[in-house]
C-alpha cells in the first residue's frame, strides 16, 4: 500500500494552503483534522489518524521571512518531521537538523551542487532528503542552472536515499499528477516522493507504476483522502 505523508504549509506561526506556490495568496488552511489552524493540533489529529511522519514546509524560512521553528520542533515531539527551510548549503542544513529527523535539501533554495556534495559527505544519507522542485515543466531554482539531464548525472553520483518530485505547478490544484515528471525520473522510481496535486484517482495509478510515497496536503485535508 502507498505511504501517504500529510502535508503542512507554516507561515506566521499558523498552517496555511494555497494554489501553485503562489505564496502571497496563501490563507490559513481549513483542515478536518482540526478546528483551527493551529498547526499542533493538527499535527495530534494526524498521529491519531494513522500518520507516521509529516512534511513541513516554513514558508516564511524560505521566503527569509522570519521562522516558525518554535511550532516546527514541538511538531516533531508529535510526529517525525521531514522539513523544507529552504537550505541553501551546509551550515543551514546543519542548523535545522537539530530540530527535526529529515532535511529536505531543495533545488529551490540550494546555492550549489558543490554544498550539496558537502552535505552528503557529512551526515547520513537516511536524513536527507532531495527535492526536485518543478514548476511549467522546468527545473525551479533560485541559483542552479542545470537541464534535468545534468541533475540525473549528479543524482547517480550522490545516489540519495529518497527523492522528492515536487510539481509547484500542481500543488493545491487537485487535479493529478505530473505523468511526463515520472517518465522522465523513471530509473529513480524506488526512492521517489511524488508531490503536487495528487488526488484520489491518482493513489491507484501511482501504485501500478511502482510509487511507494506521496506527499498529499489539499486532498487529504479536505477529507477526500484518508491517511490509513
Amino acid at each position: 500500500m502507498i505511504n501517504k505523508v500529510p502535508v503542512l504549509d507554516l507561515k506566521d506561526n499558523v498552517a496555511v494552503s494555497g494554489q501553485s506556490g503562489n505564496r502571497d495568496t496563501y490563507v490559513p488552511l481549513k483542515s478536518v483534522f482540526a478546528t483551527s489552524s493551529d498547526p499542533i493540533e493538527i499535527a495530534n489529529n494526524l498521529k491519531l489518524n494513522g500518520a507516521k511522519e509529516v512534511y513541513v514546509a516554513d514558508l516564511d524560512l524560505i521566503d527569509s521571512n522570519g521562522h516558525n521553528l518554535h511550532q516546527v520542533k514541538m511538531m516533531n515531539h508529535i510526529l517525525p518531521v521531514i522539513f523544507d527551510g529552504g537550505v541553501k548549503d551546509l551550515e543551514s542544513y546543519s542548523f535545522f537538523l537539530d530540530y527535526v529527523y529529515k532535511v529536505i535539501v531543495a533545488t529551490e533554495t540550494l546555492e550549489s551542487f558543490d554544498e550539496l556534495q558537502r552535505i552528503f559527505e557529512t551526515f547520513p544519507k537516511e536524513r536527507i532528503i532531495i527535492s526536485i522542485d518543478i514548476k511549467d515543466n522546468k527545473l525551479y531554482s533560485k541559483h542552479l542552472d542545470v537541464s534535468l539531464d545534468q541533475l540525473k548525472k549528479i543524482l547517480r553520483y550522490l545516489d540519495p536515499s529518497e527523492i522528492i518530485l515536487l510539481d509547484i505547478s500542481n500543488v493545491g490544484t487537485n487535479k493529478g499528477f505530473n505523468k511526463e515528471l515520472i517518465k522522465e525520473f523513471e530509473e529513480f522510481k524506488d526512492k521517489l516522493i511524488i508531490a503536487g496535486g495528487i488526488n484520489k484517482d491518482s493513489l491507484e495509478e501511482l501504485e501500478k507504476e511502482g510509487i511507494k510515497k506521496v506527499l498529499i496536503g489539499t486532498s487529504l485535508h479536505n477529507g477526500d483522502i484518508t491517511i490509513v
